[in-house]
């Protein structure tokens, strides 16, 4: 190569050398681009409603230590519960029991007698300790024998929603699987549905009831919008034929997540049925009452929708 030649090839070679940070930056680098992180999973609790309990499910040592237990469902991480005894206190008082522990009660069941009784005494205490809705529990075998009963229900349940409504809160009626037997071609729940004023009253949807009852819960909530503002969440052990014949026993319940229930589908179907508050609960548990509900929390806490 000559001197001349050698200069020429040096000149350029290092104008193609300066031009190696400019074609970087127009995204011809030989070096590939890191791939972006992939965005974080989204975390439960299913759709950011804090997990609630049913006080129902500790029935047998509220009883006696009402303060104690309040105290060790708030350590778990319950936010809400909901009230079904006031164990001799007054609203007052249990209020202040859910303040100091960082509870709160947004709904609370009465059972019809006392409705029928006192209605007026059963909303003052609802309004007492914070709720936002009063729910009727359960008809006990009496209430229920025939469909003439459901529809004198009905009348009362309508007025007792307009009664809640003027004071500023929800009557609510919460159902078993009986409500799903058979009257000619309709059933006591699609009755109650039909006839019960969508505005006045709403449906605190028991889907462990509704499931095991061989119905659908996914299925009301999308026919029925915003007509279950109230869920209660329990899970059904395998090996159970479905019934309308109430049935509740040991055997039968296992803490959410446990069991054969769907509950990521349930959730997602959750906000058309109006969705706002839910809560666990275990009518019979084989293990002590609070390790299960703590069972049932940590799955709800993580469960994504």
């Amino acid at each position: 190569m000559s001197h001349i030649n050698r200069r020429d090839f040096i000149r350029k070679s290092a104008a193609g050398l300066a031009s190696l940070p400019a074609l970087a930056t127009l995204g011809c680098s030989t070096t590939p681009e890191p791939a972006p992180a992939p965005p974080p999973k989204p975390s439960g609790p299913p759709l950011g409603i804090s997990v609630g309990v049913q006080l129902y499910t500790l029935r047998d040592t509220i009883s006696k230590d009402f303060e104690g237990v309040t105290k060790q469902v708030a350590a778990i991480g319950y936010k809400n519960v909901e009230v079904y005894d006031f164990y001799g206190k007054s609203a007052a008082d249990v209020k202040k029991l859910l303040d100091d522990n960082g509870l709160k009660s947004p709904s609370g069941h009465w059972v019809l007698p006392k409705l029928r009784k006192n209605l007026d005494k059963c909303i003052e205490d609802a309004k007492g300790i914070g709720c936002e809705y009063l729910v009727m529990p359960i008809l006990e075998e009496p209430e229920r024998k025939t469909f003439d009963q459901y529809k004198r229900h009905v009348e009362f349940f309508n007025k007792a929603g307009e009664q809640c409504k003027k004071a500023g809160i929800t009557f609510a009626y919460h159902n078993h699987n009986f409500e799903f037997q058979k009257y000619g071609d309709t059933t006591a729940f699609d009755f109650l549905l039909k006839s019960l004023d969508a505005e006045l009253v709403k449906i605190e949807m028991d889907c462990f009831w509704v499931t095991h009852a061989g119905q659908d819960p996914v299925a009301f909530m999308e026919n029925n919008p915003g007509r279950f503002p109230l869920l209660h969440i329990k899970d059904l052990k395998a090996g159970n034929e479905p019934t309308t014949k109430l049935d509740a026993k040991m055997g039968l319940f296992a803490e959410v997540g446990q069991g054969t229930i769907d509950w990521k589908r349930i959730f997602a179907a959750a906000p058309k049925g109006g969705l706002k508050y839910y809560y666990v609960e275990q009518d019979f548990c084989e293990r002590p009452p609070i390790e299960s509900i703590k069972m049932s929390f940590d799955y709800l806490k993580q469960l994504s929708v």
